[in-house]
């Protein structure tokens, strides 16, 4: 993943959450603080939401706007939130890493398909939830590219 994506600004550590909402706005407001998106993209992160969850499995939740929310971003970023209590998605989902995406025309494919790389060896997963500094997190998505 490209250094300019993902950098540890965009990443925070050991974060606690009462509720999904709460952790998808966190997310929001750090891509929006980041000025990958504009304030509107939270509220259109909390709709994607009520439609379908955006929880993938092993404790990961990637929450990003609806279609109507492409214009709202200003250009494609990536944040990295870790909750190592866990925050529930319903259903009994608990998520532990969330990962917020803001995709300017096509290019969150790309990035979706670097975090697919990464979330879907299990050992990966730990190793970020596991993490003591934002860099050994830049390591980890840097080894996939």
């Amino acid at each position: 993943m490209s250094e300019t994506i993902l950098t540890t600004n965009n990443i925070v550590l050991n974060e606690k959450f009462d509720h999904k909402e709460e952790a998808v706005r966190f997310v929001g407001s750090l891509l929006h603080k980041q000025g990958y998106v504009e304030e509107e993209y939270i509220g259109q992160m909390l709709e994607r939401e009520e439609v379908t969850s955006t929880y993938m499995g092993n404790y990961v939740a990637i929450p990003h706007g609806t279609e109507d929310g492409k214009k709202s971003v200003k250009e494609t970023g990536i944040t990295i939130v870790t909750a190592p209590d866990g925050v529930d998605f319903g259903e009994g989902n608990i998520v532990k890493l969330l990962i917020g995406i803001a995709g300017k025309g096509d290019e969150h494919l790309e990035v979706l398909s670097q975090i697919a790389l990464v979330c879907s060896e299990e050992e990966n997963i730990d190793k970020i939830l596991q993490a003591d500094s934002k860099e050994d997190i830049l390591a980890i998505f840097e080894e996939v590219n």
